[in-house]
């Protein structure tokens, strides 16, 4: 059967009353026929669920759809994308050991590494996403554990080349772990390439509609089942509702990242050409430095649009005054098209050395487009860039 086909009739076990859809299991713990069947269980020489903290079967059922759309063996998942990103890394590195990260990541992504692991004893040393196969071998320690990269990144949709950094991990034996948040399982599936682990913000596309968090994170049984032991006894569980939630989603994830691109893909190619607009960013287009290296990874461009107005802050304030149907949230990956501008608000807390490293700018604005008539999308963007100019040229005359 075709992927599609799987992440709608994965369910979990009918119960003896036929339901048609999947059930929630709001319950915080499982019962036991026999005294034999609990030692068993905490035994783990039979499967089953004790306890939603360890495993519940809405989550179950969410797990398995992520790993059949990821090629993966296994997945855990959490919370939210954040828990996914923290327990990828806590659970598999340890003091003395040194992670090379690509520089382009989102901003609390970057604080874990910098904030919370330098405190454990573990190193870091960031490369440029478009750094060369050289620089990337060049930032490789004897003691590198893990490879950690967002492609596409956030918010500079900047490209990793995960078969490059696949090669790299041959030699020198460390784990490639990928925040496949942007492109989703539909778009990239980063194991092909030789990734360990994909993570993701479910909260994002895989809802889809703003609702619910989550995360999750897929790949090999043996590294899964080292991030399992974390989070068991950490306690990042994800609800049941939530993972109810998320299951029912991903049934229309497909569809709706089809909508997602083509919208995206119209968007960035008119305001590339509006005189108001200084410069447009977007994967499938052919101005993007990695258009080749982004049509060899993905399917398609992705959801993400990011846009540079001339004007600073007093500029974005101007453009979004005048927007009449996004949404201004720090969010992304919703049904609705969302608007943010990362150096005031996702990447806030970066320092200005940072933020220039990463090309985030004071007119810097990034677009999750959603799933409205692009016509008028285009319109709406059209329009405000025009105003916002002129507003701008009004207030310095």
């Amino acid at each position: 059967m075709k992927k599609q086909t799987k992440a709608i009739r994965t369910q979990t076990k009918k119960s003896q009353y036929r339901e048609h859809s999947t059930p929630l299991f709001l319950t915080s713990s499982f019962t036991f026929e026999t005294a034999e069947q609990g030692k068993a269980l905490f035994e783990e020489t039979e499967e089953g669920n004790i306890y939603s903290r360890f495993s519940n079967p809405n989550v179950t059922e969410f797990v398995d759809k992520i790993c059949m759309l990821e090629n993966a063996e296994e997945g855990i998942a959490t919370a939210t994308g954040m828990a996914a990103v923290f327990a990828s890394m806590a659970a598999l590195l340890k003091s003395g050991d040194h992670i090379v990260a690509c520089r382009a990541l989102f901003g609390s992504a970057h604080q874990i590494i910098t904030q919370i692991l330098n405190k454990w004893g573990i190193t870091h040393t960031y490369v440029d996403a478009t750094a060369t196969e050289a620089e990337w071998e060049a930032a490789i320690q004897p003691n590198t554990r893990m490879v950690y990269l967002e492609t596409p990144s956030n918010p500079g949709l900047e490209l990793v080349d995960l078969t490059m950094l696949a090669r790299l991990k041959e030699k020198y034996g460390f784990i490639i772990n990928v925040d496949n948040c942007f492109a989703t399982p539909i778009l990239q599936n980063p194991i092909d390439f030789g990734a360990d682990l994909s993570v993701h913000s479910a909260t994002k596309f895989m809802d889809g509609q703003g609702r619910v968090l989550g995360g999750i994170v897929v790949g090999s049984k043996e590294l899964i089942a080292q991030i399992r032991f974390f989070a068991r006894h950490t306690g990042p569980s994800m609800s049941p509702f939530n993972a109810w939630t998320l299951s029912k989603s991903i049934e229309t994830l497909e569809l709706r990242m089809e909508r997602h691109c083509s919208n995206a893909l119209k968007l960035a190619e008119a305001l590339e050409q509006h005189p108001e607009v200084q410069s447009v960013k977007y994967p499938f287009l052919p101005s993007h430095p990695q258009y080749e290296l982004a049509k060899k990874q993905m399917h398609a461009g992705g959801s993400i649009v990011t846009i540079e107005l001339e004007g600073g802050f007093e500029r974005v304030k101007a453009f979004y005054d005048a927007l009449q149907i996004p949404s201004l949230s720090s969010n992304l990956g919703d049904t609705r098209t969302i608007v943010t501008n990362p150096n005031t608000t996702t990447h806030s807390k970066l320092k200005p050395d940072e933020k220039a490293a990463l090309g985030i700018t004071p007119g810097l604005i990034r677009i999750s487009v959603g799933l409205e008539a692009v016509e008028d999308l285009i319109e709406d963007f059209s329009q405000a860039a025009t105003v916002s100019a002129q507003v701008l040229k009004s207030a310095e005359a």
